[in-house]
């Protein structure tokens, strides 16, 4: 049974690899050991530091010549650009992306999938079958300028006394965007944002819901309702300000239609449900050089627990796999499955292109500072929040999410943005590991934050729901913070608060991924 990281100064994650981690910070002229026990050959690391090398960065196991490929997880994260001697700082001032052949070896590594006996949760069940995790009233903008009234009516409850009255409602939230105009209305950007609205309209954890446009915008209503087959009702109403005598009286209007919302919405109350009706949306921002060895794998290993009880979780944030595809590939349940994946991967290098960028513009600085040298280093580290599952299918953004087990959305890394997708895929959590830090919140669905550090966790602990920096302090095996993570997965879909909720984030982490020519 793997037990946990050594104390010792460096971290070796496989015999193979051209670098270790510091799980300190290391002075010039140092000796640093290292060891990890999670190897079954106890493999020793000693080495001469050469220089000043923050926590969480590489150093060279041994002398690497230039422009031959470096490893870490046993992977290619990059190519020497000049001579590194061993006991040196490994990051961007001797490491560069660069091109090699990736074996994609489609479904290599399916396993025979096994489910586990039921376990449940206390969730909220609808009555077309859908099961919630929360209960809100949402409100949502069609168009940037219908936003301030749908801010406004929000701001309403929070502000009042009203929702006292109604204890099992947890809230009134207005979702607004900058979009629903100046764009092509058959578009693909029109297409994103109205499958997103539309997604959203139909989460579970929505009671009701109020739809405000301004009417003359390129986003309408009557192509929303048509386009995401939405259809008006007792807890679904839309309304446009200039139909309704402007701001003043849309505002107005809204409260009052929110008012006949309220007592249906509280008539709910929590009661025993299956498991296979939760969907993890799966996040990673701010990551460091300890994501993929503490919060990414613990979070990985919670993943395969949900999925062998029949839950869903959705991995995302095409532009932190990249480089690490061809993990997923092998573990394609469908040839088509793969090859989708792949097709997404292609489109991004275009996308890029065209946009005059490259991947490699990812990490950004905060994530260098953290250790992450290269887009390969980081994507090895984010695929490990997917586990050890099948991969039984591959999303576009936003679209809904009906095969269980593991799947993936293509959206951009952006977590905003990424985490809107997933919800208006079905996500009823989040759960999102950090290693710089995040003040993250979402709504409808609430979202757990994980801590790849300890430091980390010390800084921000009232943001951050769970510390996996046990991993590397080497009191907590992987496999243990992962049975912690479900747990509180568990206890969070049954109602319990995150520190995200408590805060009071979530309703300006609504973006939408907006596509195509501003007009």
């Amino acid at each position: 049974m793997p037990t946990a990281i050594s104390q010792q100064g460096l971290i070796l994650l496989h015999p193979e690899d051209d670098v270790a981690i510091c799980r300190t910070q290391m002075m010039g002229g140092s000796t640093a050991d290292g060891l990890n026990d999670r190897l079954n050959d106890r493999l020793n690391v000693r080495l001469i530091i050469r220089g000043l090398i923050p926590a969480g960065h590489k150093v060279a196991r041994h002398a690497i010549a230039t422009g031959q490929p470096v490893r870490r997880y046993n992977q290619i994260i990059g190519f020497a650009s000049k001579a590194i001697l061993p006991g040196e700082h490994v990051h961007t001032h001797n490491l560069v992306m660069g091109d090699f052949d990736k074996d994609y070896a489609v479904g290599a590594d399916v396993k025979p999938q096994s489910f586990k006996q039921h376990t449940g949760f206390m969730g909220i069940k609808r009555r077309n079958g859908q099961v919630a995790t929360r209960n809100y009233i949402g409100i949502l903008s069609s168009v940037n300028c219908s936003a301030t009234v749908a801010r406004a009516i929000a701001d309403h409850f929070r502000s009042s006394q009203v929702l006292a009255d109604f204890p099992n409602v947890d809230g009134v939230v207005a979702l607004t965007h900058g979009a629903g105009c100046g764009m092509d209305d058959h578009g693909a950007g029109m297409q994103v944002l109205q499958r997103t609205l539309a997604g959203y309209a139909l989460h579970p954890n929505f009671s009701a819901i109020l739809l405000i446009g301004l009417g003359c915008e390129a986003n309408q209503i009557s192509s929303l309702l048509l386009n995401g087959g939405l259809q008006e009702g007792e807890q679904f109403k839309t309304f446009n300000i200039q139909d309704v005598g402007g701001t003043g009286k849309a505002v107005e209007r809204g409260i009052e239609l929110i008012k006949t919302f309220l007592p249906a919405a509280n008539a709910v109350q929590r009661e025993l449900c299956d498991v296979s009706h939760i969907v993890v949306g799966l996040q990673c921002g701010g990551s460091d050089g300890y994501s993929g060895i503490s919060a990414n794998p613990a979070l990985g290993h919670a993943v395969d627990l949900l999925v062998a009880y029949g839950g869903t979780a959705i991995l995302s944030e095409t532009p932190e796999i990249y480089g690490a595809e061809h993990l997923l590939t092998r573990r394609a349940s469908a040839p088509a499955v793969a090859n989708k994946l792949l097709e997404r991967i292609r489109w991004w290098e275009q996308y890029v292109q065209i946009n005059q960028g490259e991947m490699n513009n990812n990490p950004a600085p905060g994530n260098k500072a953290g250790g992450l040298t290269t887009i390969l280093e980081k994507s090895l580290g984010a695929v490990a929040k997917g586990g050890t599952s099948n991969l039984n299918a591959v999303y576009e953004y936003a679209e809904a999410v009906t095969e269980r087990g593991l799947v993936f959305m293509d959206t951009p890394g952006y977590d905003p943005v990424s985490a809107t997708g997933q919800v208006a895929g079905g996500a009823n959590l989040i759960c999102f590991t950090t290693g710089r830090g995040s003040a993250y919140g979402c709504a409808p669905s609430p979202s757990l934050k994980l801590a790849t550090n300890s430091d980390l966790w010390r800084r921000q602990e009232a943001d951050i729901d769970i510390n996996c920096g046990e991993i590397i302090d080497g009191v907590a095996t992987i496999e243990e913070m992962g049975e912690r993570i479900f747990q509180v997965i568990l206890a969070t879909a049954s109602g319990n608060k995150s520190k995200s909720e408590l805060h009071g984030y979530g309703q300006n982490e609504f973006v939408p991924w907006q596509l195509g020519a501003v007009m």
